[in-house]
C-alpha cells in the first residue's frame, strides 16, 4: 500500500466516523473535509491550517451553513430546540458528493503521483453544495485556497 493509499484509507475511514456522528447514511464531501482537517499529516492538512481551517473551524463553518440553510426555508434554529437526527444504520458508503471528490481526485493525476492535496482539490472544485456554502459563510476565499492547492500540486510535480 502506497503512502497515498494509506492516507486515503484513513481519510475515508475517519470520514465514515464523521458521517456516523452526524447520523448520515453516507460519507459526503464535508465529512472528508472534516477528516482532512483533523488528520495532522500531509500537504492538505498544512494548506487547511494555513487557511485557518482546523477541524473545529470546519465544524463551526458547517454548523453555520446548516443554520443558514434552515433560515432560507423559514426555520430558525435559535427559535426551536431541534431534535437530534434519528438513528441511522451504520454508514453504508460514499454519498454523491463524496464520490465526486474521489472522481475528481483520481482524474487529476496518475495514481502514483497522487497526494492529499489532490483530494483537497477534489473537494474545493465543487461549485455548489454544502462545502462551498460553508466556506463562503466562514469568510474563506475558496478560490485563493484552491490556487494555493494548485501551487502545492505543481511543487510536488516539480
Amino acid at each position: 500500500m502506497t503512502p497515498f493509499e494509506k492516507y486515503l484509507h484513513i481519510i475515508i475511514t475517519q470520514g465514515g466516523y464523521e458521517a456516523e456522528k452526524d447520523r448520515s447514511a453516507t460519507v459526503e464531501a464535508h465529512h472528508l473535509l472534516l477528516a482532512m482537517a483533523d488528520y495532522a499529516s500531509g500537504t492538505a492538512h498544512r494548506l487547511l491550517a494555513e487557511a485557518g481551517l482546523s477541524r473545529q473551524a470546519v465544524r463551526e463553518a458547517l454548523d453555520r451553513e446548516f443554520e443558514h440553510s434552515l433560515n432560507a426555508v423559514g426555520v430558525s434554529a435559535a427559535a426551536y430546540t431541534l431534535p437530534r437526527p434519528s438513528g441511522t444504520p451504520k454508514t453504508s458508503g460514499m454519498g454523491a458528493s463524496g464520490k465526486l471528490v474521489l472522481e475528481r481526485t483520481f482524474a487529476s493525476a496518475r495514481k502514483k503521483d497522487l497526494d492529499s492535496a489532490h483530494v483537497l482539490q477534489g473537494i474545493l472544485l465543487a461549485q455548489a453544495g454544502t462545502v462551498p456554502r460553508a466556506l463562503a459563510l466562514a469568510g474563506v476565499d475558496r478560490e485563493a485556497l484552491l490556487a494555493r492547492v494548485h501551487e502545492a500540486i505543481a511543487a510536488l510535480d516539480a
